[in-house]
């Protein structure tokens, strides 16, 4: 026995200090993706110089990490102090699940140290926890789940891709006191510091009674005839409306059913939306089938009246005419002196300018032509023949117009 001692102190006296590995945590929960740091002190027997250190996962084959391919830039070493060493591991996944080990080598062959036990690594996800459904005015809770524990997290709630901030959040669980429809959405939480590391969404859905009642009117108001009005109730619930009921004021029994409906009578119409969780009415509804008819046929009585009153105004107008015209010169505004029709001495130049004045022309041999007959006549330059010579021709005169006073068309 003393042998033995005396063996273990001139060890101690020739190495001075014994092997140690102390790890700060010797398990570790970290999210997927995230980056997670194992920190670790050591000390080693006097009289040996350490020439390397690395972390391991395999103590028995000891291979260092940072030259694995399945660590490939993934993996740091940070030294602060003497005979401390740090692993940054980047970009977790959850293959590396295992346990990691602080390994040292020295300038002795025989003097090799694996630090036990190691630091256990676990690698989780976030999911959302939570009901599918839940009906209007009840509670629901949504927990963050980790398959670990991560350390001392703070979790951060989304509505839709929105931070929540007006919700009771606490611990990983958010709670929804009152359920209302305005609570149907995609949830997804996150820990702060890694808000990129966000749960798949989950969507909650919420079951309510009929809102937004309403009606919507279509009229077919184009024609007297057949005049109609018809009615269209929508509505929005969960599940979706199906049963519409139709009333009029003050009754008791439906006058309809169905999405749309035609009323028969005047009078005010409300709808009534029904799932399965309740029923909503729409707000009255107007309908005045005479007024619209007799708007109708006053629109068309002041049609036909319109028309009769200017078809008498034209016939008024051309009887005035006609009896204006009996008691004027039959062609006026010569504006030239003019000789009579029998003078032989009349020629061309006698008619210019002569414009038939709107009234009865005599016809070519009546002898009772004047100055006042015709207007806007010009001279082809020829000798024009009096009027009741029988040998006028169509050379004798141009750029004459005559209007007829009668139905009479006189052409020269």
């Amino acid at each position: 026995m003393a042998l033995h001692l005396i063996l273990l102190l001139m060890i101690m006296g020739a190495f001075g200090t014994e092997w140690s590995v102390k790890y700060n945590q010797q398990e570790i929960c970290a999210l997927k993706g995230s980056t997670v740091f194992m920190n670790g002190t050591f000390t080693h027997p006097e009289g040996l110089t350490v020439t390397e250190t690395f972390w391991t996962v395999d103590p028995s084959e000891k291979p260092d990490l940072s030259k694995s391919p399945d660590y490939s830039g993934r993996v740091e070493y940070l030294s602060t102090k003497q005979k401390q060493s740090s692993l940054k591991l980047s970009d977790l996944m959850k293959k590396d699940e295992e346990k990691f080990f602080f390994r040292i080598i020295t300038n002795v062959e025989k003097e090799r140290w694996v630090g036990q036990p190691g630091v256990q690594l676990r690698v989780t996800e976030l999911h959302v926890e939570a009901p599918e459904e839940v009906t209007e005015g009840q509670t629901a809770d949504l927990t963050c789940k980790t398959t670990c524990s991560l350390t001392d997290p703070t979790f951060i709630w989304y509505k839709n891709g929105h931070p929540l901030t007006t919700k009771t959040i606490k611990n990983n669980q958010l709670h929804l006191q009152t359920v209302s429809s305005e609570d149907v959405g995609s949830y997804s939480c996150a820990v702060r510091g890694s808000q990129h590391l966000r749960s798949t969404a989950h969507s909650l859905r919420v079951r309510y009674l009929p809102k937004n009642v309403s009606v919507s009117i279509r009229s077919s108001g184009h024609t007297v005839v057949g005049f109609s009005v018809t009615l269209t109730c929508s509505s929005d619930g969960n599940p979706p409306v199906k049963i519409y009921t139709w009333f009029k004021e003050d009754g008791t029994s439906p006058v309809g059913s169905g999405h749309s409906y035609s009323p028969l009578q005047s009078g005010s119409y409300y709808c009534e939306a029904q799932n399965e969780h309740g029923a909503q009415r729409s707000d009255l509804v107007p309908v005045d089938l005479n007024g619209h008819s007799v708007i109708l046929y006053g629109a068309a009585g002041v049609g036909l009246c319109g028309v009769a009153v200017l078809l008498s105004g034209f016939f008024w107008m051309r009887r005035k005419r006609q009896s204006r015209n009996v008691d004027e010169p039959d062609y006026v505004n010569t504006g030239l002196r003019v000789k009579s029709p029998d003078d032989d001495s009349c020629g061309v130049n006698v008619y210019e300018n002569v414009t038939k004045a709107g009234l009865r022309a005599p016809p070519p041999d009546d002898h009772s032509s004047s100055a006042e007959d015709y207007e806007n006549m010009t001279g082809s330059g020829l000798d024009a023949p009096p009027p009741d010579d029988g040998s006028s021709s169509a050379e004798d005169y141009e750029n004459i117009t005559v209007s007829p006073k009668h139905d009479r068309l006189i052409t020269l």
